[in-house]
């Protein structure tokens, strides 16, 4: 079957290698310089969003390319088993791609800068642990973490590589069958979509092994609430530093723009780095829209230490 133009192929994106980041462009040059002069001297509190792992092969929700996406809400997967099914059925497969991601030069970027010194801390809305897996140890994973899942009930939490293992054995061959379907796109949260609504209705679902209550990936659905203490984590990074830096963001839901409003509050520069406008233009100090990759390494290089 013909990959759609946004798709990442089943068997094409587990060999998606890191993109390596381009020259800035002359134009963008000046900005950065700009950018540069404005965060010399001080530190930095990093904000990320999906931009930034583009690179290393995860489509994005809303970039300027990104086709359009209906993630499934927190109360369409507790309320409707048929929707569990199809979610953990799209997940499976999009685990089985997601896990094998690597950090791009974006990635490691943020953890040269923090190890100079030069960031409080980062804040990310993605889910990939890229920033960990290159290096970086100060980070709120805002929106939780797709390497985990929890139990509603009893609130244990399991990896998602042992679920893998329990839905393999749960549903053999089902990948198998999936890739002959055709994989039509992945998004951020390890969720795709399979035209095969056959295969769909057929997978098993698992079941918490401690108290068969309901299993849910541990990251924060779209009408789920970040937890407090990331919120006070996020906001005391803020706090720490003294510019805030946005890359690869388009702020369009609250729990990342109210970090810009609060730097802007406390009269402290914001930069936003994203392709495309973000809800954050309005207070930004300076906006450069170019590609995220690029900006950090260029910013790791050239900001002098403090």
């Amino acid at each position: 079957m013909e990959q759609k133009r946004h798709g990442v192929g089943l068997t094409g994106f587990a060999s998606m290698p890191p993109v390596s980041p381009a020259a800035p462009s002359d134009g963008d040059l000046e900005t950065l310089n700009s950018i540069r002069s404005l965060l010399a001297g001080k530190r930095i509190a990093l904000l990320t969003g999906a931009g930034l792992s583009t690179d290393s092969g995860i489509p994005d929700y809303r970039g300027p390319d990104s086709p359009p996406r209906s993630p499934m809400t927190y109360q369409e997967f507790v309320g409707d088993p048929a929707n569990r099914q199809r979610y953990w059925a799209r997940n499976h497969i999009g685990w089985s791609r997601l896990r094998h991601a690597d950090p791009n030069e974006g990635h490691r970027a943020a953890a040269e800068m923090e190890r100079r010194g030069l960031l409080s801390g980062v804040i990310t809305q993605n889910v990939d642990r890229l920033h960990e897996d290159a290096g970086s140890f100060n980070v709120v994973d805002l929106h939780g973490r797709y390497d985990q899942v929890v139990c509603l009930n009893c609130r244990r939490i399991y990896s998602r590589s042992l679920l893998a293992a329990v839905l393999e054995e749960l549903n053999p061959g089902f990948l198998e069958e999936a890739t002959q379907s055709g994989l039509v796109e992945m998004a951020p949260d390890a969720d795709s979509t399979v035209e095969d609504q056959g295969l769909i209705s057929s997978f098993v679902v698992a079941l918490c092994p401690a108290c068969g209550g309901t299993l849910k990936p541990d990251f924060v659905y779209f009408g789920e609430n970040v937890p407090r203490e990331r919120v006070e984590r996020s906001y005391a990074i803020v706090d720490d530093a003294a510019a805030l830096l946005v890359a690869g963001s388009s702020l369009t839901v609250m729990s990342g723009l109210r970090f810009v409003r609060h730097a802007a509050k406390h009269g402290k520069p914001v930069v936003i780095v994203n392709r495309g406008e973000t809800r954050g233009d309005d207070r930004a100090t300076i906006k450069l829209d170019a590609g995220v990759s690029e900006a950090l390494t260029w910013l790791a290089a050239e900001l002098p230490p403090l």
